[in-house]
């Protein structure tokens, strides 16, 4: 237990986590001594201090480039924003249309994406805590001036600090694909465990997958954005990089480019040892995938700990006995599922091994597929749009972006109007307000889950400052957990935000605590702030809700539609000649790009899924049949993977194959259950099954299934 302890506690000290939250951090407070040093005024570094906070929050790990960009248009909207709501400050009126207009504005930057609503984020946080204070046309040049100058100071700490760190960045976003990589391989040797219930195993499995394929697409960006053939070949450390991104992806794609009958396999196994052998090898993988994820951040050769060879030879003993028991013939597809799983245990094992030793950074190590750098892989690398049009589009009812800004907009209005109501408030009313702009999000869900932490966080959070400020007065003291308060906040930010909300609660007392008398005072106010302003942001969650029912049929479309893309992928690449100079480009390219666009369809429409799972029951629609709809279409991207790596074996027949895959295309296009049931090859008892006979079987039976579900899904009526 201790060791597991202090590994997870490593994993988090050299994770991209605590390096952002450690520069975030000390960004901010830096900007505050820097302000306060120079013009006098502790008031005037905590206005430094804010702009700083403001382009701090947009500062997410990604390519130094884009970062630097993101930051310079947050901290330009950031400044007119300061000077919109200083301006406005004396006119209590003016000041409620112009907050309550900014919020509307910044919440509808959520149609950007994720950064775009960090953005709006930042901005608003700055709007807020302009408010608090009335001020003149020249304190409110002076403000503005002051915010700028922070916010710059930031940008330009945060470059040069991330200057030197830009190999190590990248090693921390592999680091965390392959963590993901490692759940993902986890979650998938439980679906062999005999004791385990399939339905619940999947479902974990499916969402280990969307949250892996999220995190291999944010390495992508990271690592491919950067590198060059000429630096690749010159540095040690980037080719650890390389190989251990290129095997992988490999890696990835053998597993989840393959589905396996888990129903059929402990139907017919049961509690065999081959099953449970299959399991053991599997989560030995994740063990040591870990271990390798641990060893790219810390730079340190790890060696083999977690040998599969046993359960490979076990494997291969079982099958053996499967022969000669007459198995083979009785049970032919369960003895191919076994015969295909441990031949991917076996390529992943060998990726495995290699892994492990490009983490020695051998010199004489060459990079591998080092022509995937080329300029045209730009396609897999995720683009961000920041066209206005975006927004000017979004600007209609059936939107859920501007839904969502219309609850924020009158949650916000609701919290200034209690201050105007009750003027006891007045003086910390924008700490309701903030409490409201940071737990509100578009989904129902997440606005759930992040009030119920919010609330939790600040009152422990409160709890904790007051026995701060009950134990020492010393103000060394303060500062020092005031610092280690906000590392720790920004670190967990994404990943517990309980627990950043508790720190962020500590830093922010404390620096008040600076500022004004009455510490005790200002616990008991945040605390009350909080609380109203947690009950405010639930109510506004039910004003114009859009659930995510709504969302997930054209969802579910936009992943049929992938599916069948890479469907027809594959066929053009079966379709070309073996000698055909273009097919190992199109191999290379066009059907890795096809699987890649499937993948992120699958995993935008299991995310809206499980989001609707966490809303009320009486707003879930079509569950069992939208579930089933995930399934299948995983099964779907996975057979025909599987069907292209068997067509590619000696001897194989590939003119029916393509005929049976172009039936099939075509009943998914009509939708047509009576048109796919002619598209499998009959075949004699007598005659021998091709490699891709069983998976053909599977991929047909997938789409009969998506095309049932599909139709099931249009017949039910749309929610009101």
């Amino acid at each position: 237990m201790t060791e597991s302890r202090l590994s997870r506690l490593q994993r988090f000290i050299y994770s991209h986590h605590f390096v952002s939250g450690a520069r975030r951090g000390s960004g901010v407070i830096l900007a505050f001594v820097v302000a306060s040093a120079l013009l006098g005024n502790p008031n005037a570094g905590m206005i430094a201090a804010l702009g700083a906070l403001c382009v701090g929050i947009i500062d997410q790990p990604g390519p130094l480039s884009q970062r630097i960009r993101e930051m310079t248009g947050g901290l330009f909207l950031g400044v007119l924003a300061v000077s919109l709501t200083g301006f406005a400050s004396s006119h209590p009126f003016l000041l409620l249309i112009s907050v309550v207009g900014q919020t509307f504005a910044f919440s509808m930057f959520a149609v950007f994406g994720k950064r775009g609503a960090i953005i709006g984020l930042g901005c608003l946080i700055v709007t807020v805590t302009t408010m608090h204070t009335p001020l003149t046309p020249d304190e409110v040049l002076e403000h503005t001036l002051i915010t700028l100058g922070g916010g710059l100071f930031y940008l330009l700490f945060s470059s040069l600090a991330s200057l030197p760190l830009s190999v190590r960045e990248e090693e921390q976003a592999l680091s965390v694909a392959l963590f993901a990589t490692a759940n993902y391989v986890y979650a998938r040797g439980e679906m062999y465990d005999p004791g385990t219930d399939i339905d619940e195993a999947y479902r974990k499995l499916l969402a280990s997958q969307a949250v892996m394929s999220d995190q291999h697409q944010s390495a992508r960006d990271m690592i491919m954005r950067r590198l060059s053939k000429e630096a690749l070949v010159e540095s040690p450390r980037k080719i650890m990089i390389w190989n251990i991104y290129i095997d992988m992806v490999n890696m990835l794609e053998m597993l989840v480019a393959t589905h396996t009958d888990y129903t059929l396999l402990h139907r017919k196994l049961g509690e065999s040892d081959t099953i449970i052998f299959m399991r053991d090898a599997l989560l030995k993988m994740s063990s040591e995938l870990e271990r390798i994820a641990q060893a790219v951040t810390r730079e340190k050769r790890v060696h083999r700990r977690n040998s599969v060879k046993a359960e490979l030879r076990a494997l291969e003993y079982e099958l053996e006995q499967m022969k000669r028991s007459g198995f083979q013939k009785e049970e032919a597809q369960t003895y191919a599922i076994c015969v295909q799983v441990l031949r991917r245990l076996r390529n992943s094992n060998r990726l495995i091994e290699h892994m492990l030793a490009q983490t020695s950074m051998p010199r004489d190590e060459k990079p591998l597929n080092i022509d995937q750098l080329e300029t045209s892989l730009v396609e897999f690398l995720s683009r961000q749009s920041f066209r206005p049009g975006l927004l000017t589009s979004n600007l209609r009812k059936d939107s859920p972006t501007f839904r969502f800004s219309l609850r924020v907009s009158l949650g916000v209005a609701i919290a200034l109007m209690l201050g105007i109501v009750f003027p006891q408030l007045g003086p910390h009313g924008y700490w309701i307000v903030l409490t409201v702009i940071i737990i509100m999000k578009p989904a129902f869900a997440l606005t759930k889950q992040r009030n119920t932490a919010r609330l939790t966080g600040t009152l422990l959070g409160c709890v904790i400052a007051f026995v701060v400020f009950f134990l020492t007065d010393d103000t060394r003291t303060l500062i020092l957990i005031m610092v280690a308060s906000i590392i720790i906040g920004f670190s967990f930010t994404i990943i517990n935000y309980l627990v950043a909300s508790v720190f962020m609660t500590v830093t922010l007392l404390i620096a008040l605590h600076f500022l004004l008398p009455s510490s005790y005072d200002l616990v008991a106010e945040r605390a009350l702030d909080t609380v109203l302003g947690s009950i405010i942001a639930f109510a506004c969650s039910y004003f114009l809700p859009w659930w995510e029912a709504n969302s997930l049929p054209s969802l579910a479309r936009a992943a049929i539609r992938a599916n069948q893309e890479y469907l027809r992928s594959a066929i053009r690449l079966l379709e070309l000649p073996g000698d055909d100079p273009g097919r190992d480009r199109y191999q290379q390219y066009g059907l890795p790009l096809a699987r890649k666009n499937a993948l992120v369809a699958f995993s935008n429409f299991a995310q809206a899924f499980y989001r609707m799972m966490g809303e009320p029951a009486s707003q879930q629609r079509c569950v069992s049949e939208f579930n089933n709809l995930l399934i299948q279409s995983h099964i779907m991207a996975a057979q025909i993977s599987t069907l292209i790596t068997a067509s590619s074996l000696p001897g194989t027949e590939v003119a029916p194959l393509v005929d049976s895959l172009k039936q099939i295309d075509a009943a998914l296009e009509n939708r047509a259950l009576e048109q796919i049931s002619q598209s499998l090859l009959n075949r004699s008892a007598e005659t021998e099954p091709a490699d891709w006979y069983f998976p053909l079987g599977q991929l047909q039976r997938a789409v009969q299934n998506i095309i049932r579900e599909s139709m099931a899904i249009r017949a039910e009526p749309a929610n009101a």
